[in-house]
């Protein structure tokens, strides 16, 4: 078992908002990330993967003027960031607010990112971060704790759409 980056979503949505007293908000990065269409932070690929709710008639595509959206096999919608224009249209449209503004920010101030692949970065990304929500562990996923492989690197504690759904049906 080798160590990884386990990221609790839920502590860093409210945490997110205003960042830590007068730092901007952070997030990171992994620069070698297969499919990110460009640079993506951990954030928007975990929201994308666990928190979107994947509607088949996905509003966010329909209304991309650059067709910066589209959905993968599994249904999970990507943003091409070479081909987006950072116009919002998705954040207005999705009905239930998956779609963030500030996921659109790195274009601006690339310095508010940490490469986790620099171990440096890394350290700092996890001291920059509040307590508990971004840790070293050594562990595997485990999704009696919701907690789910962003990939080989990354774990994440969340609970996906998909299983609140059928909690809720159930």
């Amino acid at each position: 078992m080798s160590k990884k980056i386990l990221i609790d979503l839920t502590k860093l949505r409210d945490h997110h908002i205003t960042g830590r007293g007068d730092k901007p908000r952070i997030d990171g990065i992994l620069s070698d990330h297969p499919n990110t269409n460009g640079l993506k932070t951990l954030r928007e690929l975990a929201v994308f993967r666990f928190t979107c709710r994947r509607c088949e008639e996905a509003p966010c595509i329909q209304v991309c003027p650059a067709d910066a959206l589209e959905k993968d096999v599994e249904g999970m919608i990507t943003r091409h960031t070479n081909l987006c224009i950072s116009c919002k249209s998705c954040v207005t449209i999705c009905p239930f607010g998956t779609m963030m503004s500030d996921f659109f920010e790195h274009h601006r101030d690339p310095e508010r990112y940490f490469d986790l692949n620099d171990e440096k970065e890394l350290r700092q990304f996890i001291q920059y971060n509040p307590g508990g929500a971004v840790k070293m562990v050594d562990m595997e996923e485990n999704p009696e704790q919701d907690i789910y492989a962003l990939n080989d690197q990354v774990l994440v504690k969340d609970i996906p759409y998909d299983k609140l759904k059928n909690e809720n049906d159930g």
